[in-house]
């Protein structure tokens, strides 16, 4: 099992009160959500792809299994 971090769903408004207390404060803020992931296999030929993609977008990307999935983790 991994843990991910991404930036938050947020609602308007929550992000309105983010909003207001960035005014208050003065400071940028970020709000990130923790996901529990399983990470899934890739062939050699799949973590190319991956790769490729990764070097275009300049991102990272991460597989994971699918909710109820049996496959072995890598």
């Amino acid at each position: 099992m991994t843990m991910l971090s991404s930036l938050s769903k947020l609602s308007s408004e929550q992000l309105q009160e983010i909003r207001e207390l960035e005014s208050e404060i003065g400071k940028t803020l970020l709000s990130y959500s923790s996901y529990d992931v399983i990470t899934d296999n890739l062939s050699d030929e799949e973590l190319d792809k991956v790769q490729e993609l990764e070097r275009r977008l300049e991102t990272t990307l991460v597989a994971v299994k699918q909710s109820g999935s049996s496959t072995s983790s890598r």
